[in-house]
C-alpha cells in the first residue's frame, strides 16, 4: 500500500462515526483502569477446570485472559486438573476408572496415566496456549523444586490420592517476579517419593495461601454458589467467610460445590483476601471478575 492510500484510509477511519459499541468499549477500558492499578504486582491464583478446558472457544478465551492479566502486571499462577482427558487415556489403555465418594481410586497403573496426562500432555497444552498469546508460561507439577509435598489421603483408602502436606513456593517467586506464568499440575510426591494425585482445587487454595495471594479464583461449570441448586437466579454474589461455613452446615452447599467452598474457606482462613467461584462457561469470565465493578459469580470475603 502506497503512502497516499495509507493517508486516505487513516482519514476514512478518523471521520468514521463514533458508535454505541465504541462507547461501550471505551467505558469498559475506563472501568478497568483502577483494577489494573490495584492488582499490578499482586498475585492471583486461578484454578483452571471444567468446560473451559474442553471447549476450544472457551480455552482460547481463557488463554487470552491470562495473557492480558499478565501483560498488565498481575502475577498469575494457574493450577489445573484434567479428569476428562485422564478418562480418555485410561479407556484407550483398557483401564476402567473407579470412583469412591467422588474421588478417583488411583492404583499404581492409574497413577502412571494420571502423571503422564496431567504433568505432560495437559500441562503443555496450557503452556502453549498462553505462549501463543504473547506471554511466557512455564509448566510445573508439585514435584518440581519440592513445590508441594503430598501425604496419602485417608491412610490409602483411595490408593495414591493425596492431600497437601507442605508447600514450598521458592521456585515460584523468581518466575513471578520476572513476569512468567507458572502453570502447575496437581501431581506431587509424598515424603517417601511416591507420586500422588491431589485435587486441583485443594492445590490452588493451598498455593494461594502460601503465596499470600490477593485472590483465589476457581473456574467451574456453575454460576457460583446458589441458595437453590436448581435455580440460577438464586446466585449469592457476595458472602462472608462465616456465612459460607453456615451454608455448608445447613446443607445448602453440598455435593460437588462443597469441596470448592471448603477450599475457599481454608485459603481465606490463611490470609487470602478474597476467593471467587465463577462460571468458566462464560467467555472472558476472568476479566469480568477481576476488571469490572459488577464481577461475576460468587465472591467469598475473608473478613467476617
Amino acid at each position: 500500500m502506497n503512502k497516499e492510500n495509507q493517508q486516505a484510509d487513516h482519514s476514512k477511519n478518523f471521520n468514521k462515526p463514533f458508535t454505541d459499541k465504541d462507547s461501550i468499549r471505551v467505558s469498559v477500558l475506563s472501568e478497568a483502569l483502577p483494577y489494573i492499578q490495584r492488582f499490578a504486582n499482586k498475585r492471583i491464583v486461578i484454578k483452571y477446570g471444567g468446560s473451559a478446558m474442553t471447549n476450544k472457544t472457551l480455552q482460547n478465551a481463557v488463554f487470552r485472559d491470562l495473557a492480558l492479566l499478565s501483560s498488565v502486571g498481575v502475577q498469575i499462577v494457574v493450577v489445573h486438573g484434567g479428569g476428562p482427558e485422564i478418562n480418555q487415556w485410561l479407556e484407550k489403555l483398557g483401564i476402567k476408572p473407579v470412583f469412591l465418594d467422588g474421588l478417583r481410586i488411583t492404583d499404581t497403573e492409574t497413577m502412571d496415566v494420571v502423571e503422564m496426562v496431567l504433568a505432560g500432555r495437559v500441562n503443555k497444552q496450557i503452556v502453549s496456549g498462553i505462549n501463543n498469546h504473547g506471554r511466557l508460561a512455564v509448566g510445573l507439577c508439585g514435584i518440581d523444586g519440592g513445590l508441594i509435598e503430598a501425604r496419602t489421603l485417608g491412610g490409602g483408602s483411595h490408593g495414591l490420592v493425596g492431600e497437601v502436606a507442605k508447600v514450598n513456593t521458592k521456585i515460584l517467586s523468581p518466575l513471578l517476579e520476572e513476569g512468567y506464568v507458572p502453570v502447575i499440575s496437581s501431581v506431587s510426591n509424598s515424603s517417601d517419593g511416591r507420586s500422588h494425585n491431589i485435587n486441583a482445587d485443594t492445590v490452588a487454595g493451598e498455593l494461594a495461601a502460601a503465596l499470600g495471594a490477593e485472590k483465589l479464583i476457581l473456574l467451574t461449570d456453575t454460576p457460583g454458589i446458589l441458595r437453590n441448586e436448581n435455580d440460577p437466579s438464586s446466585l449469592i454474589e457476595k458472602i462472608r467467610l462465616s456465612e459460607a461455613r453456615e451454608l455448608i452446615d445447613k446443607g445448602i452447599v453440598k455435593a460437588g460445590m462443597k469441596p470448592k467452598v471448603e477450599c475457599c474457606i481454608r485459603s481465606l482462613a490463611q490470609g487470602v483476601n478474597a476467593a471467587h467461584i465463577i462460571d468458566g462457561r462464560t467467555p472472558h469470565s476472568l476479566l469480568l471478575e477481576v476488571f469490572t465493578d459488577a464481577g461475576i459469580g460468587t465472591m467469598v470475603m475473608g473478613r467476617g
